[in-house]
């Protein structure tokens, strides 16, 4: 069966049951893809700035050539390493998906390749730069959002979970940043992702929630624009803060006892490289007197000022929102409990 070329949106109505294989270098793959697909490189990163330079420097057909000779000498470990992938995933289907940068000359190569071996190969027509721009359109897109807001401490994430578990759709955006938010929030994360790699598994994870025509509305949780190093899509961002803010209100003292659960045992070098980072922000005096409190073992005297301060910091930053007053729905909660958190959550939408 001869390659077929298949646009984005093609791809994106089979990607859950038909593997991508992306046939850029290593480097390219780990500074962004298309989520979900696996790196099948034809060169490494050393070998095609080498085609690179033959392509500027002696032309096309030198640079195939060149091309050749590091191809050649791998064509049967790429068809091995895709008939492990498809194994290991128990994919039944030969049916696969190829792609490099724009759809030209290496995804062609390797799709030549595996159709010759017996695979049902398609092509993205356009390669991986079709999926970012695909990407980079979903941010401006009208959603249907829920916001769940509240100060820090207040178990936004847990109950966020919470609601997934009761079958309502939600986007966990700190899950996908692999930071917490606060400056505190990438102790003990993984690394985060590339902005780009961010924005791709964002747009699809948009995409795939918000159905046909953007109708199915799902929850957020609020958040700085700015989660540790990435940044939310300045259109997507908008939308964010146009829609409506279910403030979920909990005392001061139970959001410090939650805080100091998560974040007390910490050691305390990362506890003060944190505060460090916020010094300009949260001020000379209150810097000196929480590293004070870390070094004195006073861990949940720190945390309050630092609570104190990013309950200021938000407070502002919500009060900001066009409209705030029509969007704000607060909802006063007694505790951080999730169980108890998701019925009160639940009976005040029921009755709005």
């Amino acid at each position: 069966m001869p390659v077929k070329k298949i646009s984005i949106s093609a791809v994106l109505s089979i990607i859950t049951k038909t593997p991508v294989f992306d046939v850029r270098s290593p480097g390219e793959y780990n500074h962004a893809h298309i989520p979900g697909s696996f790196s099948l490189p034809l060169f490494s990163d050393e070998e095609r700035k080498t085609v690179g330079i033959a392509y500027k420097q002696q032309g096309k057909q030198k640079a195939i050539k060149l091309g050749l000779d590091f191809f050649g000498v791998k064509m049967k470990l790429m068809v091995e390493e895709v008939e492990k992938l498809l194994k290991k995933n128990k994919h039944e289907s030969n049916k696969i998906i190829v792609h490099c940068w724009r759809g030209g000359m290496r995804s062609a190569g390797v799709a030549w390749l595996l159709d010759l071996y017996g695979f049902e190969v398609y092509t993205i027509a356009g390669g991986y730069k079709a999926y970012r721009n695909w990407a980079l359109e979903q941010f401006s897109l009208p959603y249907k959002m829920n916001i769940l807001g509240g100060y820090t401490g207040s178990a936004k994430t847990a109950l966020l979970k919470e609601l997934q578990e009761k079958n309502e759709n939600i986007i966990d955006l700190e899950g996908i940043a692999h930071h917490k938010g606060s400056a505190f929030g990438g102790i003990g994360q993984p690394e985060q992702p590339t902005q780009e790699q961010f924005e791709n598994i964002l747009a699809l994870e948009l995409f795939t929630i918000s159905g046909e025509n953007n109708t199915i509305p799902f929850w957020l949780e609020d958040e700085s624009q700015r989660i540790g190093k990435l940044n939310i899509p300045h259109s997507l961002w908008k939308t964010i803060r146009l829609s409506p803010l279910y403030f979920i209100e909990i005392p001061f003292e139970e959001r410090l006892s939650f805080i100091m659960q998560h974040y007390g045992t910490l050691e305390k070098e990362a506890l003060i490289d944190a505060i460090l980072r916020i010094q300009k922000r949260f001020g000379p005096n209150e810097t000196k007197q929480s590293i004070n409190f870390i070094s004195e073992e006073k861990t949940r005297e720190a945390f309050s000022l630092l609570l104190t301060y990013y309950d200021k910091t938000y407070l502002k930053a919500m009060n900001q929102r066009e409209n705030i007053q029509a969007l704000l729905k607060t909802i006063p909660m007694k505790t951080t409990d999730t169980a108890e958190n998701i019925n009160i959550l639940h009976s005040f939408i029921h009755q709005q």
